[in-house]
């Protein structure tokens, strides 16, 4: 009798453990190359494994998500934030018996394709790319084309899924359109989870950098959700579950009165925080910053814009190159072409 191997025990288990709704490793539709299964780890351990190995995830902690460059060590950038929708969708997954590798591969890799400068990079990159540009787009760009030199991750279909689908801006949050909905639960987990985790740490950090008060928060929002980051969270989070199965998990749901608080949460953000004079007089820079670098590379391109992915324009392929960038990089970049230097004597 052939001994099992530890994938195989792991995937018996998740068969005994989870949900019958949930999206099991054995079950994967597959990747686009296919591969030989790996003896230790499951189909979509392996995915989780790959994007937290990529250059693309280490990029994230120098990538702003809201305030540029801010001087203090607690603000939010890119990579905390990724990290804290994925605990976020691991607590909704564990109490809903779903495939909890699924969740966090999702969500480990849902913003690997964020410009630098947060939403105002990805403004500017949408009227310079021909096309126009969306994170959640490129983000499966980069997973697909361009880590691995060319070669992409080779993703599970269901990861690939539910990194496309995890967001729409500020359009439906859970959509009742299925064709914008992720086709897991786990991907609709990440979906809400990443409004949860955004609308919570902007608030958060919008009150540390004094661009808002705690008490400009709508007072009927802070007696439904909770006054601080933690209750608002847990509030959240509960009812995610609880509406959930309340569907017999046919669909992540959120029930009406949390789900119109989360909105006028969003909107108040966007009104007071993302579209405040204060930040958004920094970031309207940045769009010179990064219109001055996509003309001058594509004018003279460098060594640094990759030759593929094959039969893709230069306009494209300089748009991945910024949209890879670092703040930093960026900034560095920018100072090293535009900027008069000393001679040598």
């Amino acid at each position: 009798m052939k001994t099992m191997s530890i994938r195989e025990k792991l995937e018996e288990i998740e068969k005994a453990t989870l949900s019958p709704r949930a999206c099991l490793s054995s079950g994967s539709r597959g990747r686009e190359r296919p591969e030989s299964p790996h003896s230790l780890r499951t189909a979509f351990q392996r995915d989780r494994d790959r994007i937290i190995h990529c250059k693309s995830f280490r990029r994230l902690k120098h990538k702003t998500q809201v305030f540029l460059a801010p001087f203090g060590d607690h603000y939010r950038t890119r990579l905390t934030h990724t990290l804290e929708v994925s605990q976020i969708a691991r607590t909704i997954t564990k109490a809903l018996r779903l495939n909890e590798d699924l969740t966090e591969a999702i969500a480990l890799g849902h913003d690997l394709g964020h410009t630098p400068f947060g939403h105002a990079g990805e403004e500017t990159l949408a009227k310079l790319v021909p096309g126009g540009f969306s994170h959640y787009e490129q983000s499966l760009r980069v997973v697909e084309m361009l880590e691995y030199e060319g070669e992409g991750l080779n993703l599970t279909f269901e990861v690939r899924d539910g990194i496309f689908k995890h967001s729409k801006g500020k359009g439906e949050i859970l959509d009742a359109e299925e064709q914008d909905m992720p086709l897991t639960l786990e991907g609709q987990v990440v979906r809400v989870s990443d409004v949860i985790a955004y609308v919570n740490h902007d608030i958060d950090d919008a009150v540390r950098a004094g661009v808002i008060k705690e008490k400009d928060v709508p007072s009927k929002l802070v007696k439904l959700l909770g006054k601080s980051h933690a209750h608002r969270i847990g509030k959240m989070v509960e009812d995610v579950v609880l509406s959930s199965l309340e569907t017999d998990l046919e669909k992540i749901a959120m029930s009406p009165q949390i789900m119109e608080a989360v909105k006028e949460l969003r909107g108040f953000l966007y009104e007071r925080v993302y579209y405040n004079p204060q930040s958004r007089g920094e970031l309207v820079k940045t769009e010179k910053i990064l219109t001055d670098l996509y003309n001058h590379l594509i004018k003279d391109p460098d060594d640094n814009i990759r030759s593929f992915p094959k039969g893709d324009s230069l306009e494209k392929r300089v748009g991945d190159f910024i949209a890879g960038m670092t703040d930093r990089y960026a900034l560095n970049l920018y100072e090293k072409i535009f900027f008069p230097r000393s001679w040598p004597v």
